[in-house]
This record gives C-alpha cells, sequence and structure tokens, in this order.
C-alpha cells in the first residue's frame, strides 16, 4: 500500500511538472460539499498547489451544508460563463446534478467527480475516488473478525449519510455489510437487508451533532447495540458521545471510514476500533493535473484497470489488527492523514 502512495504522488508531480509550461491561461472550478470539513479543506489545499505549479488559475466554491445541491449548480453554471477549462467537484447530489454537468461537458470542460461518483458514473468524463465500496468492506470485515463467534448475534446500527443516499453513501454502507457477511438486498440502495442483525438506518449528514442524534434515535430501538457503523468520522464521534452519555462507550465497536488526523487520534484513543483511510489531497491534485493534460491536448484521463474510475487508494487503520484483514497502525495512519 505505501509503496502504492508514494509511487503514484511521484507520478502526479512529475507530470505537473511537465504539463506546467503550456497551462497558462488555463483555468478550473473545485466545488466540493462544504468548506469546513477537514476532508474537503484539505482536497483544496491539494488543487491550490498542483494549480499554482501548473499555472491554472483555480477558483473554489461550496455548498453551505452537505446536500445543497443548488448552490453547485449555481457553481457549475458560474464555471461555464467563465470559460474554466475543467471542473472538480464532489457532487451533494449524485443524480440530480448530472442536468448541469451534462451542460459542462456540452460546453466543453472536462468534468471530474472527486471522492463521489455520479449518477450514472459517467456522466462525468471521469472519476477519481477512493474505492468506497472497498472502504466500507474493510471495517465490515475487521468488525466481524473482532467479535469471532459472536458476529452471529450482533446488533448492528448503521448510520449514514443523507436521505437522498448518494453513491458514496451506498457504497460505503453495503460494504460494511458485504464485509460483514451480510446478504445484501439491492446494491444500489440503502435499507433494504433483511438480516435481523441490523437495528437500523439513520442519517447524520456526515458531522457530529447528527452522529449524535442518530445513535441516540437507534439506542431507543435497540439499547444493546453493539456494532455502529458511521459513514465518516465526525458522524462517529457524535455516536461515541451518544454512547457515553449511557456508559457504553467501552462495549461497543465503532468503524468508520475518511483517515483525517482527528479521527485516526480517535483510533488511538480507542473512540473508534478502526477506519478507512482516504486521500482528499491526492484525488484534488491528480484532478488539476488532468484538467492541465486536458487543456494543452485534450487528453482524457483513464481509470485503474479493471475499475470504472481512477482509484486513489484506501489502507484500514487500526492498532488491533484482524486475521486475515490487511492494515496499517495508527503510526502509519498518522503518517498519512490529513485535516
Amino acid at each position: 500500500m505505501k509503496k502504492l502512495l508514494i509511487s503514484t504522488a511521484l507520478v502526479a508531480i512529475t507530470t505537473v511538472a511537465a504539463t506546467s509550461v503550456q497551462a497558462q491561461g488555463v483555468s478550473a472550478c473545485l466545488i466540493t460539499k462544504t468548506d469546513t470539513n477537514p476532508f474537503f479543506v484539505k482536497m483544496r489545499e491539494g488543487a491550490e498547489a498542483a494549480a499554482a505549479q501548473a499555472g491554472i488559475t483555480l477558483r473554489s466554491y461550496a455548498g453551505r451544508v452537505d446536500g445543497d445541491h443548488e448552490t453547485q449548480v449555481a457553481a457549475i453554471e458560474t464555471c461555464i460563463a467563465d470559460g474554466a477549462s475543467g471542473i472538480l467537484i464532489t457532487a451533494s447530489d449524485t443524480s440530480s446534478i448530472v442536468g448541469a454537468v451534462t451542460q459542462a461537458r456540452d460546453a466543453g470542460l472536462l468534468v471530474i467527480a472527486l471522492d463521489t461518483p455520479l449518477e450514472p458514473i459517467d456522466a462525468a468524463n471521469a472519476t477519481f475516488a477512493t474505492d468506497n465500496f472497498l472502504a466500507g468492506e474493510l471495517i465490515g470485515q475487521w468488525a466481524a473478525a473482532s467479535l469471532g463467534d459472536a458476529a452471529a448475534d450482533a446488533r448492528i446500527a448503521m448510520l449514514d449519510l443523507a436521505v437522498s443516499q448518494p453513491s458514496v453513501d451506498v457504497l460505503r454502507n453495503q460494504g460494511f455489510l458485504q464485509g460483514f457477511g451480510i446478504d445484501l438486498g439491492d446494491a444500489n440502495r440503502i435499507g433494504d437487508e433483511t438480516d435481523a442483525r441490523i437495528v437500523g438506518n439513520d442519517v447524520t449528514a456526515g458531522n457530529e451533532e447528527g452522529g449524535r442524534r442518530a445513535m441516540e434515535n437507534l439506542l431507543a430501538i435497540d439499547p444493546m447495540i453493539n456494532v455502529v457503523y458511521t459513514i465518516n468520522e465526525p458522524a462517529a464521534a457524535g455516536a461515541y458521545e451518544a454512547l457515553r452519555s449511557i456508559g457504553r462507550e467501552n462495549d461497543v465497536l465503532i468503524v468508520s471510514v475518511d483517515g483525517g488526523c482527528p479521527g485516526v487520534q480517535n483510533v488511538a484513543d480507542g473512540v473508534i476500533g478502526a477506519t478507512s483511510q482516504q486521500y482528499p489531497l491526492r484525488m484534488a491534485s491528480l484532478g488539476i493535473e488532468a484538467i492541465a493534460a486536458f487543456a494543452a491536448d485534450g487528453t482524457l484521463p483513464e481509470n485503474t484497470p479493471g475499475k470504472d474510475f481512477f482509484d486513489t487508494g484506501v489502507a484500514l487503520v487500526t492498532d488491533i489488527p484482524a486475521d486475515g484483514v490487511e492494515s496499517i497502525n495508527v503510526a502509519e495512519g498518522q503518517n498519512l492523514c490529513w485535516g
């Protein structure tokens, strides 16, 4: 895993340097879900650094909150009007945004989805993302292996992102369930599984307050929940606070996805048992590289072989490794974390 991360970064640096002379006068847009989540802050930093190196003018936009679809549509329209060469976007509503994305592509812009695939995925020219299904699968496998025989009687709370079920939400949720050994219903939907171990699903908006509220709601259904899946680490922190308020913080496994420095520290502190780490800086810097290449000669990005997107990597971070589940320890995760 670490060799892959290093080699990918070197390729990105080399290519950006090679295209910087040709990128003068080129502009690009970065549109994120919010500008406060550390994941998107790091994404913006990566885009800004790569744009500066490549000689690209970068304009950044963000929704007011996760789910602010209208602001993202307005940002796309602005980027078209400004004559940008390309757009990098983490879409809040992965299906409703497709109309605006189509307008941008019809106007000659390269559109790359970062982190969150559009629906359908080929609505964008390319997607640079974590394998979110694998990220969920890793934490599901770890949770099941950590419980051992007790996994057969687990009581599972599913803390998802949004009622609209964006693709990243579905992929992580379904990956976790498959990794835990639960039969999926429709792999493109959340909440249609029939396994009795699932207490229920609730949404968090990807923040701590939402995580606490969702955890409280599910504890009201079953106070003996002992496994908590969370869409991201802020939601996990909120779930932990809800459990601590009833004295159950030490007997429940919480797993998550992100790999930000606060989340990795929460793994070190025992708040989260394991998290799947993703790499937003790489997503954005490679996205800028792709826009520079497209502006120079029309080159389109290529997918990772065997996948319908470019995989920017994922690693399970835990200090309690489980047999059969590949992971890195907290110290390694802290060297690679963000935020």
